[in-house]
């Protein structure tokens, strides 16, 4: 099946052609009136920019549509299974973005995406956004991985890198050698085309999967007949009739003229533009994995999209009217960038009711002036709080999920401003639906701008903390003052000022786990009682989403770096702060101190500083000398009707004394805990029945977490300890483990007697899946079967790069 170079110089005369009949078929339909829904799937298929490589199965030859079925049915799932799990997203080693046709076309570039200490901005190089063709890829210096066009087919660095691994397999042992750097900050290799000879005298043993078992015969053989016979790759088939008259609908939605509903409208797209957006109401076995992306584009519905690439969603679109889109998301799906978010009848309807429905006037829609894009309070201030509020809150779970997966990955300068295990609740709509919240918004804007917006020149880490601290506190104050007067006698806090999820939605409560530079949310209250909890309302919501999600720039400067994450060190404390007014008013000094043992004399300043503060005591009658505990239990039984359990220890589906083993690892704490992992995933071999995953997470001990460079510093092992999670928790595994149902015992009873470095190596020798474990890939597939059994919506591809070599 070797395609000819004459037979790939078609290729770009047959798209092409396809292209002029799409565009002419599309002016035609939007000059007759509305779709009919047999012109549907026409409309849906477009022609592909990287025409060298990339066929449509509905216009090319035969040869190339064999290709084009080759490559979907026997190549992407050995790529997936085998080279997406490390090449995926940012943090894929030399930006070689293997999950999808434009990722693998686009190759590899030396430049790192993460480099905290650059003095100017990078040019960002997103997929789909910033380069639409393979020459400008090669312009933004991607060299490509396939070049079959060179004087000798094994130039092709991809092809021979898997080569080089077939020739020189993992030596055999338990670890691999110390030539084997792993790690976030290792040095990266990257060969280029002319580079391959080199790397491999000097690097035999770091071929393709890096630092992993190599292929199977028989995945080898057909990577590199695809390989060799030119690498095609297919777009997608057409949309079915039903979805694509799904997105017809929702984009009729998302367009309408009113000055109403372009301001809703661009609300919308600026909390939803991370979505990975499906129609739950499309039948089909296809259906439920078929993901979109909401982009702005130049162009109507109707026509092919002109897609608006800026650095950040609020950015000005250089257009005078945006038109809000569907992109088709045909990437393979990976659990750290994945963020369902579902589309149906009943949510347009509940959009309606939120932004179309209620009596408010647009008089002119805002512009995108500096002062006021990355400020929703400024730009959105004709929209209703509470409408906003309940936008974001219904769906509280993904929204907070922005910033914990974020635009970005990973990232420690983000998420070391979090606790490891902390619950999050929110404020009642009720207790946000007022004029006196709506004008104090207004009279605060000024002090409630993020760094985006600012100056990203403030010099140095100290100075730029004070100027944050400023405006904060003037807000801080002003808030505190505006709480204590309506909090009078008449008014106490009470349970009900905790938003109950309206009796059924699961998104009012959400337990985050972070893992260094990675972080987990999940519904429902989960794990051991934690050491923090914040309390969430609308202004707080809206910052978080507004700095870490929509205004957060991976390609950014040190100084927006720095001051992103100076900046959410306020956020935090103000969750905090909301949560404390719950408790007795003489017991939060006790708790404060605790969150912050060991600060610097300016956090110590602002944290304890009274004016800050709620001053008023609760109306809550507590029982015993533990009020936060006990606040917790009160929390459990408030928000009973809506807990989420599935992730809960289902001990019924194990014999009774196995069950009560896997909960005593909930126990394992201290310098015993600190050995494990930040996450870790276990197998369950079941006997006479299904097998089962757990994910056991670390969570580490902080005195407190204020410092941007200094994390280890501030580490407590003494207060890690373990939690043992039912299903697959995380995106980013650091150990497997395997055990069967009936060695449960046993292999707790070894867990609890990890006490040092060489019994966890012990450890792991009996219960663990090493990297260099000859049945590894047998493993790995059986976990993601699991995962994607259970989760079929919410499940993708896990990352490999942390799984450590101990």
């Amino acid at each position: 099946m070797r395609v000819s170079n004459h037979r790939r110089r078609l290729i770009p005369l047959l798209v092409v052609s396809f292209v002029v009949v799409v565009v002419g078929f599309a002016v035609f339909v939007v000059s007759s009136g509305p779709l009919a829904a047999k012109d549907l799937v026409v409309q849906a298929q477009t022609a592909h920019p990287l025409v060298e490589r990339i066929v449509s199965p509905t216009t090319a030859s035969r040869v190339e549509r064999e290709a084009a079925v080759f490559y979907d049915q026997q190549v992407r799932p050995i790529l997936d299974q085998r080279c997406v799990v490390c090449h995926a997203c940012y943090d894929a080693p030399c930006q070689l973005n293997l999950s999808s046709p434009e990722g693998i076309d686009r190759g590899a570039n030396k430049q790192l995406v993460y480099e905290g200490t650059r003095l100017r901005p990078a040019d960002p190089t997103r997929l789909g956004l910033d380069a639409q063709t393979t020459l400008q890829w090669r312009n933004k210096g991607f060299y490509s991985v396939l070049d079959v066009d060179l004087p000798a087919r094994e130039s092709a660095p991809l092809l021979r890198l898997l080569r080089l691994k077939q020739k020189h397999p993992l030596p055999q042992g338990d670890l691999l050698a110390p030539e084997f750097t792993l790690g976030l900050d290792r040095q990266q290799s990257c060969p280029a085309p002319s580079e391959v000879d080199r790397f491999e005298q000097e690097h035999p043993s770091w071929g393709m999967p890096y630092g992993l078992p190599g292929l199977a015969a028989s995945e080898f053989a057909v990577l590199t007949r695809w390989l060799e016979d030119g690498a095609m790759m297919s777009v997608p088939a057409p949309l079915s009739v039903a979805l694509a008259q799904q997105v017809t609908r929702w984009e009729r939605f998302l367009n309408g003229d009113s000055l109403k509903q372009q301001l809703a409208s661009r609300y919308i797209y600026e909390h939803l533009f991370l979505a990975h957006l499906y129609f739950d109401e499309v039948r089909g076995p296809a259906a439920s994995r078929s993901f979109f992306k909401l982009v702005r584009s130049r162009t109507p519905p109707g026509q092919p999209l002109s897609i608006i690439a800026t650095r950040q969603p609020f950015d000005d679109p250089g257009v005078e009217r945006v038109y809000y889109r569907f992109q088709r998301d045909d990437t393979s799906i990976v659990s750290k960038t994945h963020m369902p978010y579902v589309l149906n009848g009943a949510q347009m309807e509940w959009m309606k009711s939120l932004f179309l429905v209620p009596n408010y006037t647009v008089v002119k829609l805002p512009a995108y002036d500096a002062e006021s894009i990355s400020n929703p309070f400024l730009s959105f201030r004709d929209l209703p709080v509470e409408s906003r509020y309940r936008f974001m809150l219904e769906q509280a779970q993904f929204t907070v999920m922005g910033f914990i997966k974020g635009p970005v990955c990973r990232g420690q300068v983000a998420l070391n401003v979090i606790d490891d295990h902390f619950w999050v609740v929110f404020v009642s709509p009720k207790e946000e639906n007022s004029h006196t919240l709506e004008r104090f918004l207004l009279e605060q804007g000024k002090n409630m701008g993020i760094p985006n917006a600012e100056e990203r020149g403030i010099g140095g880490t100290a100075k730029a903390w004070v100027a944050y601290s400023l405006k904060q506190r003037e807000y801080l104050a002003a808030r505190s003052k505006m709480l204590n007067n309506f909090f009078s006698t008449n008014h106490k806090i009470s349970m009900d000022m905790i938003w109950d999820g309206d009796g059924h939605n699961p998104n009012a409560a959400l337990t985050i786990f972070r893992h260094f530079d990675s972080s987990t949310v999940e519904q429902g209250l989960l794990g051991q009682a934690p050491k923090t909890a914040w309390v969430i309302s609308y202004p707080l919501l809206e910052r978080i989403h507004y700095l870490l999600v929509a205004g957060f720039d991976v390609y950014g400067n040190l100084g927006h770096q720095l001051n992103t994450r100076l900046y959410m060190d306020f956020l935090r404390m103000e969750g905090e702060v909301n949560f404390l007014a719950f408790l007795p008013r003489e017991d939060r000094d006790a708790l404060r101190k605790f969150w912050y043992r060991d600060t610097r004399f300016e956090v110590n300043d602002f944290v304890f500083k009274p004016a800050l503060h709620f001053d008023r005591d609760t109306g809550i009658v507590f029982q015993s000398s533990q009020p936060k505990l006990e606040f917790y239990e009160m929390l459990k039984d408030w928000l009973a009707p809506v807990l989420n359990h599935r992730h809960d220890l289902d001990l019924r589906k194990l014999p009774y004394n196995q069950g009560y083993a896997l909960a005593r690892i909930n126990h394992v704490a201290g310098k015993r805990a600190s050995l494990f992992p930040e996450l870790s995933m276990l197998l369950v071999e079941g006997e006479g029945h299904e097998d089962q995953v757990f994910t056991l997470i670390r969570n580490s001990g902080h005195s407190n977490i204020t410092s941007l460079l200094n994390e280890n510093g501030q580490r407590l092992p003494e207060e890690d300890y373990l939690t043992l999670l039912k299903g697959v928790v995380g995106s980013y595994p650091g150990a497997f483990l395997r055990v069967k149902e009936g060695e449960l015992n046993r292999f707790v009873n070894a867990l609890e007697q990890v006490d040092s470095e060489a019994a966890y190596a012990a450890f792991l020798g009996r219960y663990g899946v090493r990297r260099t474990a000859s049945d590894f890939w047998v493993v790995s597939d059986r976990f993601h079967a699991l995962y994607f059994l259970e989760n079929p919506v919410e499940a993708g591809l896990l990352d490999f790069n942390r799984l450590e070599n101990r």
